[in-house]
């Protein structure tokens, strides 16, 4: 008796899926792209996994739910007007689902996108007990309306589609209902979520700016305020997870090759493959391979490649720590980049060792910063920071140039100058300088601390704090 229910989190997609066990059954919910773990967790409960939910088609990432599918012979689930190219169910609204002792029930809550559906779980005795609301419903916030815009319906026809959907569906349910979403703070599925990775519906309902809106027209222009243009994977992905893609256990037997320093200069050369560079962007400054990006792992590794390669079949060669490169192989797969072709074996250090060329960025502190730019006021200083960031607080004398956009705006980089370049912390300014570089753009000065250390010097500042500014900035 009893049941189980396991949130598995993944921070660097800001992704949750979930585990639900009861009597020697299970169920997994929008499971990530790499399914062994699920798989593990029901051997280790002797239950069989039974059905794989879907909250809608994802656009930020790749589901599992095919090669899951075939692994544990479950069925996937799919919510209503859903349509795949694979074999699976798709729900009625209100059709109900047994794991054990417990029920599920799908409620199409369509808005995010079409299929969306949210699936109600009831307890033994029937009571319900929690939501998973995929992208409807998000703690803080509610899932952007723009992503499945279908012929003549725009963005604001989908996001009255979701107040009908919250008011009609979610918002009758007891306030003590827990609501599970698929995302969190981090992810471009929304613009205001919260840290926390669950809550009670009760209070969201006192919180969640989009749950108070006290009519659907002020729902509906809240929810399309501000909504920065969806990363190019997006649509990608969302594609992939309708019509199926290759398996992961392919994609690590063609990546998974390790390639000593001619080899790996060899396959550069023959495929025109990128080079990835997954270290820590202060070590990558010191020394890397000519013409590589430093995308590190230690922050959202994958949500950046998405944004800013743009061929999802670009084959990649890695550069990584030791035992790292299953990790950056994994991380890629998850957001559908599927041809890494090799990873440098022995590391960077390995490159060296064999006399290879080798190039640096220079990083600067924030303290040689300032003493530079009070010598020379015009130098050209680049915040590549998001839109919002800039508006909220910047230095007086930086450019806006979002690293988001960094392929529209590059053209109007003159190869020549010499260009500053700093975000937040230091992990965006080295992928921007580092792909400014590959562009031949020779004179590119990272700002090591980005934003955060530049601001405890003396350099002057446009404060937007106070809130009648930021409204008119």
């Amino acid at each position: 008796m009893g049941m189980k229910i396991q949130q598995i989190y993944t921070g660097c997609l800001a992704e949750a899926a979930y585990y639900i066990e009861s009597n020697g059954e299970a169920a997994i919910i929008d499971p990530l792209r790499e399914v062994e773990s699920y798989i593990k967790s029901a051997a280790k409960d002797n239950a069989k996994i039974k059905y794989i939910f879907e909250t809608h088609f994802h656009a930020d990432f790749v589901s599992g739910h095919v090669d899951l599918a075939e692994k544990s012979g479950a069925e996937i689930v799919y919510g209503p007007t859903a349509k795949t190219t694979f074999k699976s169910h798709i729900a009625s609204d209100g059709e109900e689902f047994k794991i054990g002792d417990l029920t599920i029930v799908a409620l199409h809550t369509p808005g995010h996108t079409p299929e969306s559906t949210t699936y109600l779980l009831r307890d033994e005795a029937g009571k319900p007990h929690c939501i998973f609301s995929g992208d409807t419903l998000f703690i803080g916030d509610v899932g952007r309306p723009d992503l499945a815009q279908k012929g003549d319906l725009t963005m604001e026809d989908m996001a009255a589609t979701l107040y009908d959907s919250l008011h009609s569906k979610i918002l009758t349910l007891p306030d003590e209902v827990l609501v599970y979403p698929a995302h969190g703070a981090g992810s471009a599925c929304g613009k205001n979520m919260s840290k926390e990775t669950f809550d009670t519906l009760g209070h969201q309902k006192a919180v969640n700016y989009a749950l108070k809106a006290s009519t659907k027209a002020q729902f509906v222009k809240e929810v399309t305020d501000g909504i920065l243009p969806p990363p190019q994977y997006f649509a990608k992905n969302a594609a992939m997870n309708k019509n199926g893609y290759e398996r992961l256990d392919d994609v690590y037997e063609k990546g998974l090759k390790p390639l000593n320093p001619d080899e790996f200069e060899a396959m550069a050369n023959l495929t025109g493959a990128l080079i990835i560079d997954t270290r820590d962007p202060q070590t990558f400054t010191k020394g890397f391979i000519p013409s590589a990006v430093n995308i590190g792992l230690n922050g959202q590794f994958a949500p950046w490649v998405g944004a800013l390669i743009t061929d999802l079949k670009q084959p990649l060669l890695l550069v990584a720590e030791a035992d790292k490169a299953e990790e950056a192989i994994t991380r890629l797969a998850r957001v559908g980049y599927d041809n890494t072709i090799g990873y440098l074996s022995g590391g960077f250090a390995a490159w060296e060792q064999a006399g290879k060329d080798i190039d640096t960025i220079q990083s600067i502190s924030a303290q040689e910063f300032e003493l530079l730019a009070q010598a020379n006021p015009d130098a050209q200083v680049l915040d590549v920071r998001k839109p919002g960031e800039y508006e909220s607080e910047h230095l007086e004398m930086t450019l806006t140039r979002p690293l988001d956009y960094i392929n529209d705006w590059t053209n109007e980089i003159d190869h020549k100058e010499t260009y500053y370049i700093h975000c937040a912390g230091g992990y965006r300014s080295m992928i921007a300088a580092s792909i400014l570089k590959a562009r031949g753009i020779e004179n590119v000065i990272d700002i090591a601390g980005g934003y955060g250390a530049i601001k405890t010097t003396g350099l002057k500042r446009t404060d937007f704090a106070c809130p009648s500014k930021a409204m008119k900035a």
